[in-house]
């Protein structure tokens, strides 16, 4: 993994209207197991992974990296937003060198608004801490709530490809276009 860039990490928790972004703590790991252990959460992302595997691979604190919160709500995660710089030889050369937007949210948190809420406390956090870069995002076409969020959060579509047996979108934002001021991304 490339770095995020020169950005004080852990940042202060970002409070929005409902929740909280904060980093990893040890009490959130089974919400950590949960949530990539859920077959509804990895219809998209490769399908869930054994409990067993997750639970061998997760360390008892799950360690936080530049980039990626924990969504809380009232006390308790229920999802990650993570902002990602892909490496050059990333596997979707689409993404590779690029911050890339990821989420996952559980099961029960899903059609409340958290994740537009999330995700876009994250990407105003990411437009102070690295001014003007753009972020891409990368989801699949099958994946309509995904598709809605990133037209919602102001994503604009640059092309779309075959991946992982599936018809992915590609799509990128920058802070002023995400206001309606157009401004070149460099993809």
């Amino acid at each position: 993994m490339a770095e995020l860039g020169r950005v004080p990490w852990p940042p202060g928790p970002i409070a929005t209207d409902r929740l909280l972004l904060r980093p990893p703590e040890a009490r959130d790991r089974g919400a950590f197991v949960a949530l990539y252990t859920s077959p509804d959460v990895g219809t998209y992302t490769g399908g869930a992974r054994s409990r067993e595997a997750v639970e061998r691979a997760l360390p008892e604190a799950p360690r936080g990296r530049p980039g990626h919160f924990v969504i809380d709500l009232d006390g308790a995660m229920v999802g990650i937003v993570q902002l990602e710089r892909r490496d050059l030889d990333y596997e979707v050369r689409q993404a590779a060198g690029h911050v890339d937007l990821g989420y996952l949210l559980l099961p029960e948190a899903w059609g409340r608004g958290y994740a537009t809420e999330a995700c876009e406390a994250a990407l105003s956090w990411f437009a102070d801490a690295l001014p003007g870069e753009a972020v891409v995002l990368i989801t699949q076409t099958a994946n309509v709530p995904s598709m809605r969020l990133a037209s919602r959060l102001g994503f604009v579509e640059v092309e779309r490809f075959e991946a992982y047996n599936a018809e992915q979108w590609f799509g990128t934002w920058t802070p002023a276009a995400a206001t309606g001021r157009a401004v070149p991304t460099g993809t």
